[in-house]
């Protein structure tokens, strides 16, 4: 669990100097690995491995968001950003706006904040 979290912090480090570059694309890629990570880590806690995309997507919006443990915004910015991650990844000719990039970097810092709240003592299972 600790050891995605760390993943998660480093991929979040990684996207934002990328976005300091420029880099659009490779940032998504990070950004959305950086959230990938962090979900892991709280799945991990509760006894369920996955290294599968789709099911952890799946198991993000059915056990967390349709629960309320995570914010409607934050289960649709991370299916966006999974989207995103795949086109930009497999798709030709994708490229993605300065400006859109810049505001997932903050949701997703929003996004691994609210994750981690999820493994603090006391939190809801």
């Amino acid at each position: 669990m600790t050891f995605r979290l760390e993943q998660a912090r480093e991929a979040l480090a990684g996207a934002e100097l990328l976005a300091q570059g420029g880099l659009w694309t490779s940032c998504v890629n990070r950004l959305y690995y950086a959230c990938f990570y962090a979900l892991s880590a709280v799945l991990a806690e509760r006894g369920v491995r996955s290294t599968k995309h789709t099911e952890v997507r799946s198991v993000l919006n059915r056990d967390f968001v349709r629960t309320g443990l995570v914010s409607r915004e934050l289960g649709a910015f991370y299916n966006r950003l999974f989207r995103g991650r795949q086109e930009g990844d497999c798709s030709d000719f994708v490229r993605f706006e300065e400006a859109q990039v810049r505001t997932w970097v903050e949701a997703a810092q929003q996004f691994i904040e609210s994750i981690e709240a999820l493994l603090e003592p006391g939190a809801r299972a």
